[in-house]
């Protein structure tokens, strides 16, 4: 309203699934936002169909189990369909830079 514009992901992190946006933090927040999961990644990979879909990487927290259906069903209650990942890997740690940012380019090579 008073003209300010926020910037709330880089724009080449930006998915796009069949013509929308999804926002990595926002899908991020939300499997974070699961009792078992300690961090979570989000990227785009190529899709034949919708252009890109939402991969997500997870690190679990010592000591917790968590399987792909409880993500699943945690992600869908909280998102849109077109934002849900379709594929969730578990992973020991996410690349970093020295700040602490998550480096997508590589979990997506």
């Amino acid at each position: 309203d008073d003209g300010f514009l926020w910037v709330v992901d880089r724009t080449t992190d930006v998915i796009i699934v069949s013509g929308f946006n999804v926002f990595p933090g926002e899908v991020e927040d939300v499997l974070a936002m699961h009792p078992a999961v300690e961090a979570a990644a989000v990227v785009g990979v190529p899709h034949p169909h919708s252009g890109e879909a939402v991969r997500a990487y997870v690190v679990v927290r010592d000591g917790a189990h968590v399987d792909e259906d409880a993500l699943v069903e945690h992600a869908c209650r909280q998102l849109a369909r077109y934002k849900c990942p379709s594929r969730y890997e578990v992973v020991a740690d996410l690349p970093r830079t020295l700040v602490g940012k998550v480096l997508r380019r590589e979990l997506r090579g």
